[in-house]
């Protein structure tokens, strides 16, 4: 058993990116993008182990082309995602032997940093729970099903929600079990709302940086690429 540990999602296809290459192996300055998570994780001193989450069909390709390839010497399994990305924690939680932190994370957001890693553990320890997050730059509308507006909430209070997402290992596999008896819910997109709804612990909204965004697009590779340059020469 570790200490601390981290999973890594990659099990997405990323049909919104308009090519056949699943997003997680788009190269992005001469790497491909999952790498960058990984190493952020790899070369974190307080992570012990990883678990990566991909395809079941990219298994032996990732083991292979990315986890020996690179030596993240980390990276403890390798397991097959889930139907829905809460089936695909599940499993990464199922398969991470730690005791203490779990810090899960999207590999389609490759800026990740130490700064955040260091800000999250810090705010972690602190509240027991703990997401990546920033203060919305944009006004939000709340519009009912026609979309027509019934509400302006308070920009100061709107949060844009990142990942890692960070909790005591205990606490957020309970709350996982807790859901996964109850059915699943399909509209459970973060971690932090089975969390919320199963694990009786508020969670904290850690503000960390607007680089740290999620490749979707095509056209998000350019914005990657350029803030990964910035971070390397930091």
């Amino acid at each position: 058993m570790v200490d601390n540990c981290a999973i890594v999602l990659a099990g997405g296809r990323g049909k919104r990116m308009g090519t056949s290459t699943p997003k997680q192996y788009a190269v992005i300055d001469g790497y491909p993008l999952i790498y960058y998570s990984l190493k952020a994780f790899e070369d974190c001193a307080f992570i012990d182990g990883i678990v990566l989450v991909t395809l079941e069909e990219d298994i032996d390709y990732c083991r292979k082309e990315i986890v020996a390839r690179y030596g993240f010497v980390k990276v403890k399994k390798i397991v097959p995602g889930g139907r829905e990305r809460y089936d695909s924690v599940y499993n990464g939680l199922a398969a991470a032997d730690c005791g203490g932190y779990v810090f899960v994370h999207d590999a389609a957001r490759p800026c990740i940093n130490p700064e955040i890693l260091q800000k999250l553990y810090d705010d972690v320890r602190r509240y027991g729970a703990s997401v990546a997050a920033v203060l919305s730059k944009d006004t939000v509308k709340i519009s009912d099903s026609s979309a027509f507006v019934l509400d302006t909430p308070d920009r100061g209070k709107v949060w844009i929600v990142q990942t890692p997402q960070v909790f005591t290992s205990a606490e957020i596999k309970a709350a996982y079990d807790a859901m996964m008896r109850d059915g699943g819910r399909p509209e459970v997109t973060d971690d932090a709302s089975v969390m919320e709804r199963y694990g009786g612990r508020r969670v904290h909204l850690c503000e960390t940086s607007y680089t740290n965004i999620k490749v979707t697009t095509a056209e998000d590779l350019l914005t990657v690429s350029n803030f990964l340059q910035k971070n390397s020469t930091n």
